[in-house]
């Protein structure tokens, strides 16, 4: 499975930090959108129906927070 994943987070944001660290240590790849950095990555967040972050994409799903169901839409993504 080749899905495109993005954290959107914000400076300071220790949730944020926590899901980056997971998806690093799992091995999978993510960039970063920093809603801080540009309204247009907070506009996302927004299409997407969330005011706040962390906000995990993963293909055409999106969830916020770090809780089961980002865990069960992170699971086939890992490796090793």
């Amino acid at each position: 499975m080749n899905k495109k994943v993005i954290v959107y987070t914000t400076y300071d944001c220790v949730e944020c930090t926590f899901v980056k660290k997971v998806l690093t240590e799992n091995g999978i790849p993510f960039d970063v959108r920093n809603i801080g950095e540009s309204e247009v990555y907070q506009k996302e967040v927004e299409r997407y129906g969330f005011l706040g972050v962390p906000v995990t994409v993963v293909g055409d799903r999106a969830v916020k927070g770090f809780n089961p169901e980002l865990i069960e839409l992170l699971d086939p993504l890992k490796k090793g």
